[in-house]
């Protein structure tokens, strides 16, 4: 089954699970990087990747390829799941035991690391705001830092298309957290 294609596999996986474990072990890397770069931390990557996979098993009989590659289905998923996880823990946030220990008793670097923090959080947020592709985009130029080759491949456009796709979304980033501090600064 391994020299299947990921549509082929799709179909197999509506009746046969091994399957689906192949697609499972091709894609689990990518959803999983993806998903810790949207969420910050180890402990939720790990359990929105699953909840990926579960929604994706419990999916899988609707699945039709529409000319985007299988993990484009697996992305716009754990995106939805991300979005919805995000909107629940921003009205009860929860920060880990073992963060607000660090911070006890990390002294002098509390400001340093807090500064750091939110750093990421407002960068976190201002890549959230984004559409999913470009989401993707940077995910797979920044984090997997793939070739602009490999991802013109994998979106289907040229590599001009997604050279001026990425200054876009850089463009759009950037104006994003000016706007941001710029709120923030008026306050």
């Amino acid at each position: 089954m391994l020299g299947l294609s990921d549509d082929d596999l799709a179909l197999r996986a509506r009746q046969d699970s091994d399957a689906f474990a192949v697609l499972f072990d091709r894609h689990h890397g990518r959803v999983y990087s993806y998903v810790y770069h949207r969420v910050g931390n180890v402990p939720d990557a790990e359990d929105l990747t699953s909840r990926v996979f579960f929604q994706a098993l419990r999916g899988i009989g609707s699945y039709q390829s529409r000319g985007a590659p299988f993990i484009s289905w697996l992305y716009r998923i754990a995106h939805n799941i991300i979005v919805n996880w995000h909107r629940d823990t921003g009205r009860k946030p929860v920060e880990p035991l073992e963060r607000a220990a660090d911070r006890a008793f990390d002294g002098a670097d509390v400001t340093v690391g807090s500064l750091q923090a939110e750093e990421r959080r407002e960068l976190r947020a201002a890549i959230g705001k984004l559409p999913l592709d470009r989401q993707i985009l940077l995910v797979w130029r920044f984090v997997e830092e793939r070739s602009t080759a490999e991802i013109a491949r994998e979106m289907q456009r040229t590599e001009g298309a997604v050279k001026a796709l990425l200054h876009r979304t850089i463009v759009a980033l950037r104006q994003e957290l000016l706007r941001h501090r710029g709120t923030e600064s008026r306050i």
